[in-house]
């Protein structure tokens, strides 16, 4: 005979055939994980917009990023809200979609650091190869430098601060260059596993990166 369950499960219980004294034993309860609730959108957003030019491909990529103000008078600050991403070449146009999706959902949930997800996106490689952009750095995917607009829109709010190279990486771009300019792209560099950028040299015998410093040796 079925039973019908109007009510929401919270709970349940075991009872055991083989137990003496023929006592209910009951297992407690299992909750779920409860997420923090999506911000609702205000009717006006400030955002930006930032172009994006593949070589390979004969239409831009125009990446909007809009913010929300998030505190009161001087505690306020601005945070990403939603993202888009538009283009008249519509042969990614399902993965580009999915990509704003899921990259506005973490907007909305996060309240913390934002940098793990452009470190995520920086480091997808197109199996088909990356591109050079003007002034000679390589991108090794489109979605790596929809990484890099997030990055840059960060900086320009002001929640995150751009970092400078270390001394010890300024050292090094002098050795190779003389003047610490023009290391991007250089020749017979490799590309470097952390950054993606071709940038990966041998250096006093050690594999080194004039653009993130990461080194190893052997």
């Amino acid at each position: 005979m079925g039973v019908r369950i109007d009510q929401k499960i919270v709970g349940y219980q075991v009872v055991s055939k083989e137990s003496p004294d023929g006592r209910v034993t009951s297992a407690p309860a299992i909750k779920g994980v409860s997420l923090q609730p999506l911000l609702p959108r205000p009717h006006e957003l400030p955002g930006m917009t930032y172009k994006i030019k593949d070589p390979m491909s004969d239409h831009a990529l125009y990446v909007t990023i809009n913010d929300i103000l998030i505190g009161e008078g001087g505690e306020a600050h601005r945070r990403p809200f939603e993202i888009f991403i538009n283009s008249k070449n519509m042969e990614n146009f399902a993965w580009i979609v999915a990509l704003t999706r899921v990259i506005s959902a973490v907007f909305r949930q996060s309240s913390g650091d934002l940098m793990f997800l452009v470190e995520e996106l920086r480091s997808v490689f197109d199996p088909r190869g990356g591109y050079w952009k003007s002034g000679g750095k390589y991108v090794p995917s489109i979605v790596a430098e929809i990484g890099e607009c997030i990055e840059k829109h960060l900086i320009l709010i002001g929640l995150i601060k751009q970092e400078e190279p270390s001394e010890d990486l300024k050292a090094k771009r002098q050795q190779i260059n003389g003047n610490g300019n023009g290391h991007e792209g250089m020749q017979g560099a490799k590309q470097c596993a952390k950054c993606g950028q071709m940038a990966l040299i041998k250096l006093e015998g050690c594999d080194t990166c004039l653009e993130c410093g990461y080194s190893k040796c052997g």
